[in-house]
């Protein structure tokens, strides 16, 4: 009866057993230089490096500068404060980011960037946690931050920053993108009453003096933006006797001048013209 009884319970073991989730091998950064966090598996997925070269941005020459200088500092091991760079739409925070990184990384074999959405700012202690103690040094990057589902986002992210009893993780810095400032969505709601939105207020605006380093991006005017269309111009053999006209006009059809406007004016120009681009 024991031998019948000790059978049965090594059969339900291992039927378990094979129900059971694999256990996760811890993930790996030697294979690439940018990674993308998905929050829904816990997977980091290679993805390629970033092909648009720094000297390509331009109008942004005060923000390269600070950020570059930050990344350099961050990746020998010096102190370093996390980044938040904010400012108008379409000024190429994001491509500056990664175009910076790419170019302190081919000097620094160690750095690795991992991408995380916006809407996962919830799994970053756990994200943050898991790098720590790690040989890499890794850039978080969250692009187009704010916190629209209200204090607990926040309170993630300001868990993540501060590290909890361990404290913040030495190779970790978090670099964040925002149209606003105070990462304080337009349509802050009062619906759960006025001193509630108060207090959701003021949690939110406390992570963004978490960041040690804000780095502001303005309207482009007429001058850089055409700088910005010559150069990729001349970079990609697209000059035309009337680039400048053509841009102009571009530009007051989209009823914008900006980096990105720039570039979108070139991608349809390179289209014209039977020519191919790296992005």
């Amino acid at each position: 009866m024991d031998d019948d009884i000790a059978a049965s319970l090594h059969r339900i073991a291992a039927a378990l057993e094979r129900l059971a989730p694999p256990t996760s091998a811890p993930p790996t950064f030697d294979g690439a230089r940018i990674y993308r966090h998905d929050a829904q598996t816990g997977d980091y997925r290679v993805a390629p490096d970033f092909a648009l070269p720094l000297g390509l941005l331009v109008g942004v020459e005060r923000q390269k500068a600070r950020l570059v200088e930050t990344l350099s500092r961050f990746a020998v091991g010096a102190p370093s404060n996390h980044v938040l760079l904010w400012g108008v739409r379409g000024a190429g925070k994001s491509s500056l980011a990664k175009a910076v990184f790419m170019d302190v990384a081919r000097n620094s074999p160690a750095l690795r960037l991992v991408e995380v959405d916006s809407d996962a700012v919830t799994s970053l202690p756990s994200v943050f946690d898991l790098f720590r103690g790690r040989p890499e040094r890794f850039v978080v990057l969250c692009d187009d931050l704010s916190f629209e589902e209200g204090a607990a986002a926040a309170k993630a992210l300001k868990s993540a920053l501060e590290g909890g009893v361990a404290g913040p993780p030495e190779n970790v810095l978090f670099l964040a993108t925002s149209n606003r400032r105070h990462l304080m969505p337009r349509a802050h709601t009062e619906a759960a009453g006025p001193m509630a939105a108060a207090e959701d207020t003021e949690e939110e605006v406390s992570v963004s003096d978490r960041f040690g380093a804000w780095i502001g991006f303005g309207p482009m005017d007429q001058a850089a933006y055409l700088t910005a269309v010559r150069g990729y111009a001349e970079r990609f053999d697209l000059m035309t006797p009337d680039l400048e006209r053509r841009a102009l006009q571009w530009s007051r059809l989209r009823g914008a001048r900006s980096g990105r406007v720039a570039w979108q004016f070139t991608r349809d120009l390179a289209g014209e013209l039977g020519k191919t681009l790296p992005l």
